[in-house]
């Protein structure tokens, strides 16, 4: 009997779900791999801080000028530093650092655990009963959350910088009124979204590659492939999520009012 055309991305969705319960229920079982999440945490910072900067700047501009010139049409210029404040925080600064993690740390991720698996050293772990998932997945998977936190603050505070910068040099914006603004709109649990958000992208990053580097179609090609299709996976999955996570964060966190 014949399955239907959706039934073998059903079976890869349920196992990639699989591997992300099995990966939380790994993370309270002991002994923690203190020394490889280290290493993983090192390595992913390593590749991501930089690229995380330098996207930064151009976000925070772009964001900063369009938001600028829009409010300044409106006739308020007075609050177009909580604008972009709050354009950074909630979306620009979370995405970028996402998209960063999945870019460069997923990749390693992905391709260091492709590898090992065509060289079948999963497979020997596995006979001599140890747990790939907790020996290898879970410190990359809390690495990746953790140098998702910290990134996604570098980014804020970079996108903001840069922002703060444009507005008021490029478009000759008042420094008292656009720092003043941020109280005026901004509110506590803006940041508490965008840290959250932060962490779940990075645990979906981590799971995602992990999950391909696992299961790569055979010799080196495959591992190849299965890093491309995780960095674009995993892009899919951010934007489904920062969709979902806004639409719930707008409603169940009202606007503070001026």
């Amino acid at each position: 009997m014949s399955s239907f055309p959706g039934a073998a991305a059903m079976r890869q969705t349920g196992r990639l779900y699989a591997l992300g319960l099995d990966t939380v229920r790994c993370t309270f079982k002991r002994p923690f791999q203190f020394r490889e999440f280290v290493q993983q945490f090192w390595f992913i910072a390593s590749v991501s801080i930089l690229p995380s900067a330098l996207v930064s700047i151009p976000f925070g501009a772009v964001i900063a000028l369009q938001l600028g010139s829009l409010i300044t049409q409106f006739g308020a210029e007075s609050f177009s530093g909580a604008a972009s404040v709050l354009a950074v925080v909630q979306q620009a600064s979370p995405l970028v650092t996402a998209l960063i993690i999945a870019g460069a740390g997923g990749a390693a991720i992905c391709a260091d655990l492709g590898s090992r698996t065509i060289r079948e050293e999963i497979d020997a772990m596995e006979v001599l009963g140890v747990s790939p998932v907790q020996r290898l997945i879970v410190p990359r998977v809390l690495a990746a959350m953790l140098v998702a936190i910290f990134l996604n603050g570098l980014v804020s505070v970079v996108g903001v910088l840069g922002g703060y910068f444009f507005n008021v040099v490029m478009q000759d914006g008042t420094p008292g009124a656009y720092l003043a603004s941020f109280s005026a709109l901004a509110q506590l649990p803006d940041l508490w979204i965008s840290t959250i958000k932060a962490a779940i992208f990075g645990f979906v990053a981590g799971v995602v590659a992990a999950y391909r580097g696992q299961n790569p179609a055979g010799g080196p090609k495959g591992v190849g492939d299965a890093v491309n299709q995780a960095v674009v996976i995993t892009f899919l999955l951010l934007f489904l999520l920062n969709l979902i996570l806004t639409t719930l964060y707008l409603q169940l966190v009202p606007p503070r009012g001026t």
